[in-house]
């Protein structure tokens, strides 16, 4: 009797360590259940809001569950993306990771709240913004031979805004310095705005900028746009050249987005959420509403966009380190 009462017992048990085990696997296989939460490390607004609320909305479409955007600026976007570090790795939160929060922060900060390769499980590379050198029209140059002309001739003599120290558009004016050879004097702002006030106005001659900032100023000649910083040409400006065709060969710079979920995210989640993501950017009306912002949808795997932050991390570390920028 002793020994059947033992057999049921151990019986039960199996089937409670069963069900237990089925539970997780059964919640993923359902996923997602309950609205999911977006987290854009920048204020409302910006380019990144506004990229990911297009992208958020036709995602809860194909989920059939909603995605809600909830800002979380500071820190350059650390402390939005440290917060989804440290979520539930469920699925149900998730990161507009972008270029500065996982390539250039983790060489800019003294200290780190998380880790851009081990602290997230990356989900899929979603659009690239090109970047533009511009130069006010009364400067000289009109192509980037010339320019790069005249700054070898004078070197340090001239200047380069940027939308501040530090930023994405800092250290592609860096890079160009690297690769060119010339020596210009980096001009910080607070933002791209007032940079472009004072190229426009001729007390800089030179900017770094994002495409959409500087388009109306291009289009209406008050810059000179030279270059974008991608390796194909703008749809918007179709004639004019890459930094790479107009001669500065190996330059690319670039700011993208990207999804990113807190690491151990179970695998099966990780491909729903990249199968929406995909789908979502692949939609015409939705790559109508990004081209607006001049993004350029791209998609990836989850390998590959982990194999994307790998380069961006090696890439802009040493740039970094070459600008002397550093933030506390």
């Amino acid at each position: 009797m002793l020994q059947k009462s033992s057999t049921l017992r151990s019986f039960a048990a199996a089937l409670l360590g069963l069900g237990l085990a089925a539970a997780p696997a059964a919640a993923q296989s359902d996923f997602p259940t309950r609205q999911i939460t977006l987290v854009i490390p920048f204020a409302a607004g910006g380019s990144t809001d506004l990229v990911g609320r297009v992208i958020a909305n036709k995602m809860g479409e194909e989920l059939g569950q909603q995605i809600v955007v909830e800002n979380r600026g500071g820190a350059g976007g650390n402390l939005g993306a440290a917060a989804v570090a440290k979520a539930d790795p469920d699925g149900y939160t998730i990161l507009m990771g972008t270029v500065a929060t996982h390539a250039l922060n983790p060489a800019l900060y003294k200290s780190m709240p998380y880790n851009a390769e081990t602290s997230f499980a990356p989900i899929s590379l979603l659009v690239s913004v090109p970047n533009v050198l511009t130069v006010n029209p009364q400067f000289g140059p009109k192509t980037i031979a010339e320019l790069i002309e005249k700054l070898k001739k004078e070197p340090g003599e001239y200047s380069y805004a940027s939308s501040g120290n530090g930023s994405p558009l800092h250290l592609s004016g860096e890079l160009f310095k690297s690769l060119a050879g010339v020596d210009i004097v980096h001009i910080p702002y607070k933002g791209s705005g007032p940079a472009l006030i004072d190229v426009v106005g001729g007390q800089v001659p030179i900017q770094f900028d994002n495409l959409p900032s500087s388009t109306e100023y291009i289009k209406t000649g008050k810059l000179i746009g030279l270059a974008v910083t991608t390796k194909e040409r703008s749809p918007q400006f179709p004639d004019m050249p890459t930094m790479e065709e107009a001669g500065v060969k190996g330059y690319e710079t670039y700011s993208w987005n990207a999804l990113f979920a807190p690491a151990g995210t179970p695998k099966e989640v990780v491909a729903k959420l990249n199968e929406a993501a995909n789908k979502a950017i692949a939609d015409p009306k939705v790559k109508e509403q990004l081209a607006v912002f001049s993004a350029t949808t791209v998609g990836s795997t989850p390998e590959e966009l982990g194999e994307h932050v790998k380069a961006e991390l090696a890439k802009w570390a040493p740039i970094v380190k070459a600008s002397g920028a550093q933030i506390d």
